[in-house]
């Protein structure tokens, strides 16, 4: 879900233009019906590019080029669409504009987020979709360790207790893992790391393009599918493309790619609609929820082989990362209520009432 991190945070500040509010209990099913569905053909999506059919190609940085680019060219089109919309319709775009100072200024994030969705895709090409939640499990660990790192934040014995079951998880996992790759293993553990890094590295990049989301969207998109090409060339992905150059013909080939790109962008939305529209536990609950059916979906559609020491692993996994999301939520203090000023005119109302 290489780019729900980042898009996650640009829409849920236009949630309000996008979505009507309703507490119906209908739409709320369809809101999670929506997550799960998009999330889980994003990780197949991928998958299928990048490995194991007549369609894939085995080329991680050539394929998150595109997707890059697809984007960037998404999050633009729908700012020109947007242009006559009516503010508060459903549709409401700002325009973009390529300002190079800015570019330069959001490099360091865009570096950053280059290794992310590198590492992601390229540990999907190698390791089994069952086994993908497992070899990015360290993700909730590597926030910790660089919160503390690089903002002090500290984090409480039940929360590090939490934390090491995921650890250990992680560990049984990967020894009962029948297909286990390590270099694919390696690749989750740096998505990880890369992940949370560019949390940190987007609070930082905020102030350049005025705490606008879709901005910095498509100026780090832009960004990366400049970064990649060199990239391509260097690690010797031209020659993979020319062994499959047939694909580049092939339309079946490019809905896909297409998809994927679709998808990635998608998860971001309905990410901040369940997070907005139930609350962050009930997000958790449903994103272990998922992750548990998209293992069980992967061994039923791709076979793979599973042992009782990498079901027991992936258990740990999602049942640790869930601890330390009910933990970290109850530890929150709850928002003060909110204070509540008068008007003008209210204030001169006041003054005029007679006094008894």
């Amino acid at each position: 879900e290489y780019m729900g991190t980042l898009l996650w945070s640009n829409t849920r500040r236009r949630a309000a233009q996008m979505i009507a509010p309703t507490s119906s209990h209908f739409f709320i099913a369809k809101v999670v019906a929506a997550y799960w569905v998009t999330s889980v053909l994003l990780v197949f999506a991928n998958k299928v590019v990048l490995s194991g059919t007549e369609f894939s190609m085995p080329a991680p940085l050539f394929v998150t080029w595109f997707q890059c680019v697809f984007t960037a060219a998404l999050v633009y089109g729908l700012g020109i669409y947007s242009d006559g919309a009516v503010a508060g319709s459903q549709f409401v775009f700002p325009q973009q504009t390529l300002d190079i100072a800015t570019a330069i200024k959001v490099l360091p994030l865009s570096v950053i987020f280059v290794g992310m969705i590198t590492f992601n895709n390229m540990c999907l090409m190698h390791v089994e979709v069952s086994f993908y939640n497992i070899a990015r499990a360290l993700t909730v660990v590597m926030n910790v360790v660089l919160s503390y790192v690089f903002l002090g934040t500290s984090t409480s014995p039940r929360a590090v207790g939490a934390l090491a079951v995921v650890v250990i998880g992680f560990v049984v996992g990967t020894e009962g893992e029948v297909n286990f790759s390590f270099i694919g293993t390696v690749f989750g553990v740096l998505s990880s790391l890369f992940v949370s890094l560019n949390s940190i590295f987007t609070k930082r990049a905020m102030p350049f393009v005025n705490d606008d989301m879709w901005r910095l969207t498509f100026v780090n998109n832009v960004n990366a599918a400049v970064m990649f090409v060199p990239c391509i060339v260097v690690f010797g992905e031209m020659e993979t493309i020319k062994r499959f150059q047939h694909l580049l013909f092939s339309p079946a080939f490019w809905v896909l790619m297409c998809a994927a790109g679709g998808l990635g962008f998608a998860i971001g939305i309905v990410t901040m609609m369940q997070i907005k529209y139930t609350s962050p536990l009930t997000h958790n609950v449903s994103g272990t929820a998922k992750a548990c059916a998209q293992s069980l979906l992967a061994f039923v559609i791709w076979k793979n082989p599973v042992t009782a020491g990498a079901l027991l692993g992936m258990a740990m996994v999602l049942g640790g990362s869930l601890l330390y999301a009910i933990v970290r939520i109850n530890e929150t203090p709850a928002a003060p209520p909110p204070v509540i000023k008068r008007t003008q005119s209210e204030e001169e109302g006041k003054q005029k009432e007679p006094k008894v």
